[in-house]
């Protein structure tokens, strides 16, 4: 079946066809938001101040936002206070025993837990909102112009107010999404936020070029790179480490049941796109609050957090090492998967059934996990460094693009999942993403 076809049959099935759309209608919301400006800015002024910001905190901030940013619009901080307490709530359920008992509770634990995270989400966003409204009063252009015309009391209420109501507009969005639409919601408001700004990089690009400013080989190289980081993710989001699992014959009323064999399929990267997005949310917070902040002090702060040098390269692959572990702690649980092999005659061939599964598990999974860990830092880290020492004047590294191909790849799998489900062909012969096979 071509693919045009198999792009035909996603709107074939209704549900899917009004999940998609949902989908499609909620993110043109965002972006029609991300051109709304707060009010009280000299969007003149501050549209030359990032000029100058590309490359740096800002510059990595505002690719986030899609551009929000440098314009300061209502969706200005974007969706990363969300994440930022959705990291807080999800670590505190291992100190605290009142969040660990909500855990355990299922659904209505899991809603409170989505409660306490939407109140920390606007906790954040005004302590964030209010460092940016304190700092831009205080900034000018290149040119000397001055950011805020009227600075004042009335000035940062209204830039707070916006800016938290415009993140807890986005947060919402985020969850109509995942829940009503197709794909998780969060991941593609910052998938679409990313894309929207290749379009603009790329004309820059070509009028580079056409300047004599940057070399076609400087370009081709950007290319090939790109291509070649593409190719990885794709690759490894698709890598497994298959455990062989046999299970023993047993007698059912009159049936005999199992005597079949099978494996268990473990991911290089079981937690996906998560640690890069929590690493960068947590690097954000600190350094967009201290990038307006006219000190000194802060200031080199900022330029220590700035994406290409030593201190945010250490403290970036830190966070991701610990967020891949982290998060995979939380969606895999080795004991409970050997528990319900043991309770289905189900055993590793060599490997004595129950704790010794799951020690066993739990090791092959610490390795890969380290490997998937080492991958991660390197496809976010490495194209930084290049681009940097290139000059390349905008900012699409390798975070960017291992977001948007592992969202990419994520929602085209849950696409796949309807159509195979309802007996069409999916986007390959077999009905199944190879880079999801298993």
């Amino acid at each position: 079946m071509s693919g045009a076809d198999s792009f035909g049959n996603m709107f074939r099935v209704p549900e899917l066809k009004k999940r998609i759309l949902f989908t499609l209608a909620l993110l043109v919301v965002y972006r029609i938001g991300a051109h709304i400006p707060t009010p009280g800015i000299n969007s003149i002024a501050l549209a030359e101040l990032f000029a100058r910001a590309q490359g740096t905190i800002l510059g990595f901030f505002d690719m986030f936002s899609g551009g929000a940013l440098s314009r300061l619009t209502i969706f200005a901080l974007g969706i990363m206070p969300y994440i930022s307490s959705s990291i807080i709530l999800q670590l505190m359920t291992i100190v605290s025993p009142y969040l660990a008992r909500l855990k355990k509770e299922g659904e209505q634990g899991q809603k409170k837990i989505t409660q306490y995270t939407r109140y920390g989400t606007v906790v954040l966003s005004t302590i964030q909102g209010s460092g940016i409204a304190v700092g831009l009063e205080a900034m000018k252009s290149p040119s000397g112009g001055l950011i805020v015309p009227e600075p004042g009391w009335s000035f940062r209420m209204m830039t707070v107010l916006t800016l938290t109501a415009g993140t807890c507009f986005l947060m919402w969005l985020g969850e109509q999404i995942t829940e009503r639409g197709i794909g998780n919601g969060i991941s593609l408001i910052i998938f679409s936020g990313i894309v929207a700004g290749t379009p603009a990089a790329i004309f820059q690009s070509m009028d580079l070029m056409g300047t004599g400013e940057m070399s076609v080989l400087v370009m081709l190289f950007l290319l090939v790179l790109m291509i070649v980081v593409v190719g990885v993710i794709v690759f490894t989001e698709g890598g497994q480490r298959r455990i062989p699992i046999q299970y023993a014959k047993r007698v059912v009323g009159r049936k005999m049941m199992g005597g079949q064999s099978t494996h268990l399929p473990l991911k290089v990267n079981t937690s996906g796109v998560i640690p890069p997005i929590f690493a960068s949310s947590i690097i954000m917070f600190p350094a967009t609050i201290a990038q307006f902040i006219s000190h000194p002090w802060m200031q080199s702060v900022s330029a220590m957090l700035t994406p290409g040098t030593l201190v945010y390269s250490l403290i970036f692959v830190g966070a991701v090492f610990f967020f891949c572990y982290f998060y995979t702690a939380v969606i895999f649980n080795p004991v409970d998967v050997a528990d319900n092999m043991k309770k289905h005659g189900g055993y590793v061939p060599g490997i004595r059934p129950g704790h010794k599964t799951s020690e066993y598990i739990d090791t092959i999974l610490s390795r890969i996990t380290f490997y998937g860990a080492m991958y991660l830092s390197l496809i976010c880290i490495l194209p930084d460094y290049l681009i940097k020492y290139f000059n390349i004047p905008f900012y699409f590294g390798g975070t960017s693009l291992l977001i948007v191909v592992g969202v990419s790849l994520d929602t085209m799998q849950q696409i796949e999942s309807h159509l195979v489900m309802r007996n069409y062909d999916g986007f390959v012969k077999k009905g199944r993403l190879k880079s999801r096979r298993g």
